[in-house]
């Protein structure tokens, strides 16, 4: 059921019938002939989806405030020979999945070629679907495939919400092993952020225990949550984070003293959480990214017992939760949420981060 008209919406249908200057989202094509959908609300929360692209959302502003990084020249086609750095839009979403997130691998045991990030932001949604309910708020689906004729027969269909009159965005995957064997489940959201967003003294909040990916994030450790102003050649730094959660809720953000964006999801689904810290001169991108794996790869997930399969038929329901903190009221509000869960919860389980604590401690 659809939730009721607000109070704004039953002022503003008294001056108009037609909700589409406030709320609304849009299919075009680009000259390259991509598809672009550009939908927005009435709080001036607007994004650009690429169908072509997994459905992934690339340019994000709020109030005519830019929240994430663009590549140069993009959004990319998915072109053939591509490299996922290469083909890398930045943009709020890009999607690592679905069968292996993490670097290139060659499989020792099957000499499969696994590319960085796998498949998926080099495949198209079809069967989209645009609509806005009787509540004014935006939906808009469409689903993707990673199939291969001896492989993997894998499904991910997504349905994106946007409200009419709040400055946030659900997306609700449900993906499904539509083969007759197992197939691995590496499924990651690559949230990427950037300036003014974030900047020197921005900050990064979660309800964690830290461990540094490598020697490199180890510098960087005693500071993880803190970010610095653009320096030429820096070297990424990367943190697995162990969520702590005391109702299987987990949330993190970046947040300045008065402005800032948060995401929220359950643990269940994405047990994981990793941030990418790129403070690079003139490719400041930073990724918050929650996922039902470690960026790592299928080969090592599967030698340290974490990696997640589906069963023939099986489906996994997924429910991501972007949120933008427009004043200083709902950082500090937000900030409270998380001193709370660090205080009260729990942390998963202590087995899922091996071996990177031996390496790094």
């Amino acid at each position: 059921m659809a939730p009721a008209p607000s109070k704004v919406q039953d002022e503003l249908r008294v001056h108009s019938r037609d909700l589409r200057a406030f709320a609304d989202a849009r299919l075009s094509t680009l000259p390259d002939g991509q598809r672009i959908i550009d939908t927005y609300n009435a709080t001036g929360f607007a994004l650009t989806l690429l169908p072509d692209r997994g459905l992934d959302i690339w340019n994000a502003r709020f109030q005519g405030r830019p929240l994430t990084w663009l590549s140069p020249g993009s959004p990319h086609p998915p072109k053939t020979g591509q490299t996922w750095l290469q083909a890398f839009n930045g943009g709020l979403v890009v999607t690592c999945g679905l069968t292996h997130a993490g670097p290139h691998e060659i499989d020792p045991k099957t000499g499969d070629h696994r590319p960085m990030h796998g498949h998926y932001t080099f495949l198209r949604a079809d069967d989209l679907t645009l609509r806005r309910d009787d509540s004014g708020a935006v939906e808009i689906g469409g689903t993707v495939w990673e199939s291969s004729l001896f492989g993997p027969q894998v499904a991910l269909r997504r349905t994106l919400r946007l409200p009419f009159d709040a400055p946030l965005l659900t997306i609700h995957d449900v993906v499904t092993n539509h083969g007759d064997t197992p197939a691995p489940l590496m499924l990651l959201y690559h949230v990427n952020l950037g300036y003014p967003l974030v900047r020197q003294g921005a900050e990064m909040v979660t309800a964690s225990r830290v461990i540094p990916r490598d020697a490199e994030s180890r510098k960087g450790f005693e500071t993880w949550s803190i970010y610095d102003a653009p320096q030429p050649n820096y070297a990424e730094q990367v943190f697995f984070h162990q969520i702590i959660s005391e109702d299987g809720q987990a949330s993190a953000g970046i947040v300045n003293e008065d402005f800032g964006l948060a995401l929220e999801w359950d643990t269940d689904a994405l047990p994981y959480l990793t941030q990418w810290k790129n403070t690079r001169l003139g490719r400041y991108v930073c990724g918050i990214e929650p996922g039902t794996c470690l960026p790592e790869g299928q080969t090592p997930a599967r030698d340290h017992h974490r990696l997640l399969l589906l069963s023939p038929g099986e489906s996994r329901h997924v429910n991501l939760t972007i949120r933008v903190l427009p004043d200083q009221a709902a950082v500090g509000a937000f900030r409270a949420e998380v001193a709370a869960r660090q205080s009260a919860g729990t942390r998963i389980s202590d087995s899922i981060f091996t071996p990177y604590e031996e390496r790094t401690t």
